[in-house]
């Protein structure tokens, strides 16, 4: 099956739960201006460079323009004035709202020659090139299709968003005709069949060949047509349900009235602002039902809200469960017993529902010990407050409690709210490129931008540079907060790694010359095959596509221009774990696209990013540029152990939590929604009584038609859980928990680059996870495998991380 892998966004599970705080600065543009006297004062309010006395580069300047306007102004007017737009992107036919209809035009036309070729094939010499030939195919598609998604979604100007949803649409639709037809598959199955072809394929080839025919078989259209229509009839129809589900979720009852008298410990100034004539109103969809369950004292106005927030109306229960079957009926089409077997077959590490059903009990029974020690926490809190009296802990007193024990720890520190002055984002970035410079020998390097290359003033480009290999890849960083943006942080890959072929660099040449398509003007033919953007060209005499990447987030610019934008700690994990998702794409630089960076496993793809948040907690790594702003001292790392306290202080319940909802992820995606009687509701109320240790829900609640990513994530929800097991087993194993200064160590990012990080999905992640530990117990990944994983988890203490030689 011809299609993007993963979508050019990959925003994570992690990432979507990182909503954007209500802002009481004033909400505005930000354009940039300059003037001598600015510059100056900016220069005195510059801190010292505190750069590690090893640095054998001077990386000042990446601070600067993230730091300072006016310096990332000035440097951003080094380009020669008169030059022509290049481009979004540097893509020559970007150059206009009409340059996106051209240009998937013109890759249709040049998609439609490589079906031609593949159909034709005939001989050994072309059934060898045909894996190389359907990933081209990809590639030309994904090219279109990634920018296209990223454009409609980010780009400020309407215009050009309605070109590129335009081109999109139009790509989109030839892609499915593809789909629809079988030779493609046909001819990928006489390949596969063959010995002599399968023999001259190397580990990569062999791997898209599999991943593609997985893809084939999965869109059914090994099916007679008349299945294949009732497929295609059965997509459609699920699709539009889950949207539905998702974007129309409501509450069973909208709204709870109270006497204001009876929210004695919420906020006043939420309470007043939901009060009419003594009565508070609280929506309950809204963040002010959260706060009020968290924090009003009267158990009975708790319960109320519980009930009410925990149960969904009874039209998205039946969109839910009416979305369930017909997964079934598509899965049961597609010739698989569950539409669990059919989403993880040959696709996912877990492979099979009862690998994950294995990995889902291992962790929850080695979790439960953990959750029964903070409900006991939780009880004593409540005995406190009532004293004397046998008390029992409730479903809706567990987040009113945990609240006010965090509370009393965050009280007792009374700094929370300074660590953000040693967290200017151009400070972070600094870290963020010494620390990959250290693990990986790599750096960002500030490169000035060309007319049209940038979707909005506020951009930052970064040559990812190499100390062996030079330019590696292109980094766009659109950080700030604008009204017209999104709030989720996002790591989107516009164009992926791959190797461009002689054949493609001759064909360009030759279109070039006949004009027989209405180009833009190139360079050269290196330079027409990649349609402008970057590539490298390797000491072998290879030409790469460079890996071109957005980052996307939603800092607040201070109102002054000469202070830099500061973040709190959450903001700084945030920012590590999408530099994570980052370098996976950076150092992934595979000869096939399919398999390039984040195009791996789902269950594998948050291990990168996730491992980063546990650098981003090691005083080594912190060491390498957390200082005050003003006055240039170290910061103090009990500031970040008291935090990360507060932060973890019920980790192993928020834990039970995620799985509870993974294995309700399961359950729904196996053989139960073919059944008659099949409930979701009592599904789910039974898994928390037989696996959970935190109070179950009640009778007559329905949480799961809130679960909104039972429709993105169909079986596969357990991939975080999955990943940041084996990411707290890597940062141990491998980083040896920072100790000692392990977190720079060289050897243990060439460790993890060579082993992991490198391969991107080319080869068996079990295989790359075997070797990074240096295990082989996890090589088969079999349900054993997944079961050992499960076992892995472990109390995540901030004190292990100190050891000799990290005072920060």
């Amino acid at each position: 099956m011809i299609k993007t892998i993963r979508s050019g966004l990959w925003t994570c599970s992690r990432c979507l739960r990182q909503a954007s705080r209500a802002r009481e600065l004033q909400k505005q543009r930000r354009w940039l201006s300059y003037g001598p006297g600015v510059a100056q004062l900016e220069a005195l309010r510059t801190p010292v460079d505190h750069s590690p006395p090893d640095l054998n580069y001077d990386d000042s300047l990446l601070r600067q323009i993230f730091d300072s306007p006016p310096a990332f102004e000035h440097f951003g007017k080094t380009w020669v004035k008169g030059g022509g737009n290049v481009g979004l992107f540097r893509n020559k036919y970007l150059t206009s709202p009409q340059g996106f209809l051209t240009f998937a035009q013109v890759t249709v036309t040049r998609a439609q020659k490589l079906v031609d070729k593949v159909l034709n094939a005939s001989t050994l010499e072309d059934y060898k090139a045909l894996v190389r030939d359907l990933d081209r195919l990809s590639d030309l598609l994904c090219r279109v299709l990634d920018v296209s998604d990223f454009v409609r979604v980010t780009h400020p100007d309407e215009k050009i968003q309605a070109a590129a949803s335009q081109a999109w649409s139009l790509v989109y639709q030839y892609m499915n005709q593809l789909n629809t037809t079988t030779g493609l598959s046909d001819q990928l199955g006489k390949a596969l069949a063959n010995p002599e072809v399968m023999a001259s394929w190397n580990e990569e080839e062999q791997t898209v060949a599999r991943l593609l025919q997985q893809d084939f078989m999965k869109s059914a259209i090994h099916l007679p047509k008349e299945s294949r229509d009732k497929f295609v009839d059965l997509s459609q129809r699920i699709s539009e349900l889950g949207s539905y589900f998702v974007q129309d979720m409501q509450p069973e009852q909208k709204y709870l009235d109270f006497p204001s008298s009876r929210l004695f410990g919420m906020d006043p100034r939420l309470a007043q602002r939901n009060t009419r004539r003594g009565i508070v109103r609280l929506p309950i969809l809204s963040s002010d039902a959260t706060v009020a369950l968290r924090s009003v004292h009267d158990e009975d106005v708790r319960k109320a809200i519980y009930y009410a927030t925990r149960t969904a109306s009874s039209r998205s229960i039946q969109a839910l469960e009416t979305m369930l079957k017909l997964r079934a009926e598509l899965a049961k089409l597609s010739g698989f017993a569950s539409y669990g077997q059919m989403a993880l077959h040959e696709k996912m590490m877990a492979k099979t529902p009862e690998s994950v059903h294995q990995f889902l009990l291992a962790l929850s029974k080695h979790n439960a010990p953990l959750v029964e020690e903070e409900v006991a926490d939780l009880i004593q809190e409540k005995s406190k407050r009532h004293p004397g009296a046998t008390v029992e802990l409730q479903p809706w007193d567990k987040d009113y409690y945990m609240h006010g024990i965090r509370s009393a720890m965050r009280s007792r520190q009374k700094y929370d709210h300074f660590l953000s002055a040693y967290f200017s984002l151009g400070t972070v970035m600094q870290g963020l490129s010494r620390l990959f410079n250290r693990l990986y020998g790599i750096r960002f390097v500030p490169r000035d931008t060309l007319p049209g290359e940038t979707w909005h003033p506020d951009v930052r480009r970064l040559d990812v540079v190499s100390d062996t290999d030079g330019h590696v890849a292109v980094l766009y960083c659109d950080l700030f907060y604008r009204d017209d943006k999104s709030p989720n942080p996002a790591h989107f890959t516009v164009r992926c790694s791959r190797e461009i072929s002689e054949a493609e660099i001759q064909e360009a040449a030759e279109q070039n010359l006949t004009g027989a398509e209405v180009l833009p003007k190139f360079e050269s033919p290196i330079d027409a095959a990649n349609d402008g953007m970057h590539v490298s060209q390797q000491s072998s005499g290879s030409v790469q596509q460079l890996p071109t990447i957005a980052l996307i987030c939603d800092f607040e610019q201070r109102q002054s221009r000469n202070e830099p934008a500061f973040l709190d700690y959450q903001q700084v994990e945030t920012l590590f774990h999408e530099m994570g998702h980052a370098i996976h794409s950076i150092l992934a630089r595979t000869s096939l696209q399919n398999v390039a960076g984040t195009r791996c496993a789902t269950d594998f793809a948050e291990l990168p990013s996730t491992l980063m948040e546990h650098f981003c907690a090691s005083p080594s790594v912190l060491n390498l540029f957390a200082r005050h702003h003003s006055t240039d001292t170290p910061l103090p790392y009990h500031m970040i152990i008291d935090r990360l306290h507060v932060v973890r202080r019920f980790e192993a319940s928020d834990r039970e939590h995620q799985i509870m909802l993974a294995m309700l992820d399961q359950q729904y995606h196996s053989s139960l929604p073919n059944e008659d009687k099949f409930d979701s509701t009592e599904i789910y109320l039974d898994l928390q009584r037989r696996f959970g240790k935190l109070p179950p829900d009640p009778p007559g609640t329905r949480f799961q038609g809130f679960f909104g990513h039972l429709f993105g994530y169909g079986s596969t929800y357990y991939s975080y859980l999955f990943d940041q097991v084996l990411a707290m087993r890597v940062w141990q194993i491998v980083f040896s928990a920072g100790q000692k200064g392990a977190a720079l160590d060289r050897a243990n990012g060439e460790r993890l680059k060579e082993n992991l990080l490198k391969w991107g999905g080319s080869r068996d992640p079990w295989r790359c996870l075997s070797d990074t530990l240096q295990d082989e117990r996890l090589i088969d990944g079999d349900e054993k495998a997944m079961r050992l994983v499960g076992s892995w988890v472990t109390r995540d203490d901030p004190q292990d991380q100190l050891g000799n030689n990290c005072r920060v």
